[in-house]
């Protein structure tokens, strides 16, 4: 069976509360890997990231490639949240795979966090200021 590449840079990751959605359909973890340095990266409401390409101002971004069997894409599409949606990702090495992405109208208004690098790195900060407070 052939298998699609998949990025995803959020609650998808291994470990969080989404990853069943991947392991459900049959889908297994290939390796870590960053984006080029053109996306930037949003908390919507604290729940998910929403990750969008930028032509200026962009970084790269941590997140993991899964290769997903092409029937079970859908359904994890269809259980993603709202705004998110399955786009081209350019990874540093050149490598461009379908990924999960952010349309840009998702995070007007929400706070962005490209400054930590990735959803990992955002949540640790978080929890950490958290048991400083």
């Amino acid at each position: 069976m052939e298998f699609l590449k998949l990025a995803v840079n959020g609650t998808l990751m291994k470990g969080l509360e989404l990853n069943p959605n991947l392991v459900d359909v049959g889908a297994t973890f290939e390796r870590e890997a960053e984006t080029e340095p053109a996306y930037r990266l949003w908390t919507i409401g604290d729940r998910y990231p929403a990750m969008v390409r930028v032509k200026a101002g962009g970084r790269a971004i941590a997140l993991e490639v899964w290769q997903v069997p092409p029937a079970g894409l859908g359904q994890i599409l269809v259980q993603e949240p709202p705004g998110l949606a399955i786009g081209k990702v350019t990874l540093a090495d050149g490598e461009t795979v379908l990924g999960v992405i952010g349309e840009p109208l998702t995070v007007e208004g929400q706070i962005e966090i490209t400054q930590y690098g990735g959803w990992r790195a955002y949540r640790a900060a978080v929890e950490a200021a958290k048991k400083n407070t």
